[in-house]
C-alpha cells in the first residue's frame, strides 16, 4: 500500500536514484559507523546505507512509517526510535569508546532551524552531519559576513561547526516535489569552539539581528555601550550582518 506524504510532517520523499547515490558518496558510510538517520521516510537512503552498515538507528515521527520500517527490517539491523527528533536525546544512542555518532537525514523543512539548534547541543558527541535542507537555509548556514544571507543562524551554527554546501537538488528529485530547491550540507563539529557562554552569545546575536536594518549601536542599545562595541573590535556604525563570529564572541564575553 502506497504511503501518502503528509503535509503536517513536511514529508517530501527523495526518489531520484542518481541524487541518492551522490548523497551516499558524500556521507561515505564505513563499516562500524554508529549512524542515525532523521526522518527516514520510505527508507530510500536507509536501504543504501545498510548495504555498508551492519546496523543503524532512525528517528521517525510518523507512526505508519514506523510500523513499515519495523516490518521491513529486523531489530538487529535497524533500531527505530518512534518520536519527534526535536525532543530526541541523541546522546542516548550507545557509541563505543573512542567513536562518535554520525547523523544524516532529509530534514523536514518546516522545523529545520529549531532542529539544527537542538542538534547543536549534541555537537561534542557527533563526528559529522549530512543533511538535505532547503537551499535557502543552507545558504544562510554557510553565509559569510557582509552578505545578505548572513544571519543569526549563520553565526550560531558557525560557532559550533565547519560547514559546506556540497550540491543542489532540484524539486523533481522528490515525490511530491517541494516548491523550492534543496541542498546537501556537510557539518563537522569544531574541536575547539571559541570560548563563550552559549546562552550569552545567543542572546547577543538575537538582539543584534532583531533589527538588522539598523546599525549595531542601535540594535544592542541598552545591552552594550558604544565604548564596549569598540572594545570588541566592532564599528558602532556597522550593520549586524557585517559583524563576524569572532566579534560577536568578543562582545558576548564583555560584561554588559
Amino acid at each position: 500500500m502506497k504511503h501518502v506524504a503528509r503535509k503536517r510532517f513536511g514529508q517530501n520523499f527523495l526518489t531520484d536514484d542518481h541524487v541518492l547515490n551522490n548523497i551516499i558518496d558524500a556521507i561515505g558510510p564505513r563499516k562500524g559507523d554508529v549512524m542515525v538517520e532523521i526522518g527516514p521516510g520510505l527508507a530510500a537512503m536507509t536501504a543504501l546505507l545498510l548495504k555498508v552498515l551492519d546496523h543503524m538507528h532512525v528517528v521517525e515521527l510518523d507512526r505508519d512509517l514506523v510500523a513499515r520500517l519495523e516490518k521491513s527490517y529486523p531489530r538487529e539491523r535497524l533500531t527505530v526510535h518512534s518520536g519527534d527528533a526535536l525532543k530526541f536525546d541523541f546522546a542516548s544512542i550507545p557509541v563505543p569508546a573512542g567513536r562518535k555518532l554520525r547523523v544524516v537525514g532529509n530534514l523536514p523543512y518546516n522545523i529545520s532551524s529549531p532542529l539544527l539548534f537542538h542538534l547543536a547541543e549534541f555537537a561534542p558527541v557527533v563526528e559529522d552531519q549530512h543533511f538535505m535542507l532547503q537551499k535557502e537555509v543552507v545558504e544562510r548556514m554557510v553565509a559569510e559576513p557582509g552578505t545578505k544571507a548572513y544571519s543569526r543562524l549563520s553565526v550560531m551554527l558557525q560557532w559550533k561547526y565547519d560547514m559546506e554546501l556540497l550540491f543542489v537538488v532540484p524539486p523533481t528529485a522528490f515525490d511530491p516535489p517541494p516548491q523550492v530547491d534543496s541542498a546537501i550540507v556537510r557539518m563537522i563539529p569544531r574541536a575547539q569552539p571559541l570560548a563563550v557562554d552559549g546562552a550569552r552569545l545567543e542572546a547577543v546575536v538575537q538582539k543584534a539581528f532583531s533589527q538588522r536594518r539598523k546599525v549595531i549601536r542601535n540594535c544592542v542599545a541598552g545591552m552594550f555601550t558604544e565604548a564596549q562595541l569598540v572594545e570588541a573590535g566592532i564599528d558602532p556604525g556597522a550593520r549586524p550582518e557585517t559583524v563576524s563570529l569572532e566579534q560577536y564572541v568578543a562582545l558576548a564575553n564583555l560584561k554588559s
